[in-house]
């Protein structure tokens, strides 16, 4: 997102928007990473030197309330924020620590109205693996052949 849209989403939710902000949003909004407010304040430093760790957490913390950005706390990962609105599940890459977006319609999920005693109000699937690579994957599967041989 550029800075004006940027500007227009604020002032949409009636977020003041200002420079440091802005600033922030635009590491967090459109974009498919997935920083910790540590990551966010280190490169906001990078263009805004004075800006504090407090800012970074408090506004940060305001796109959340404001449905901007959703807060991820997943086992062996720092809190994450989340700045695709739309419906989906996660993949974390155990190796890396990456974590990635999976399309919503890309897994089915079934038997939620089972659950005793809950009212389900949504849901996201966290997927734990690590990541293929299809080269060494292709040599590895080779070589197994070959010993086999």
């Amino acid at each position: 997102m550029d800075r004006q849209e940027i500007i227009e989403l604020l002032n949409l939710r009636g977020i003041q928007p200002s420079a440091q902000r802005v600033a922030i949003a635009q590491l967090v909004l459109g974009t498919d990473e997935h920083p910790t407010a540590e990551q966010v304040w280190q490169k906001a430093s990078e263009s805004l030197p004075v800006v504090s760790r407090a800012t970074v957490y408090n506004t940060l913390n305001l796109l959340t309330e404001n449905g901007l950005l959703r807060r991820h706390a997943l086992k062996g990962v720092s809190s994450v924020f989340d700045g695709n609105p739309e419906a989906h599940h996660h993949f974390v890459d155990e190796e890396t620590g990456e974590l990635r977006d999976i399309p919503w319609d890309a897994l089915e999920v079934s038997g939620l109205e089972t659950l005793p005693d809950s009212e389900i109000t949504g849901y996201m699937v966290v997927v734990r693996g690590r990541r293929r690579n299809p080269t060494t994957d292709k040599i590895a599967q080779r070589s197994r052949k070959e010993g086999a041989t």
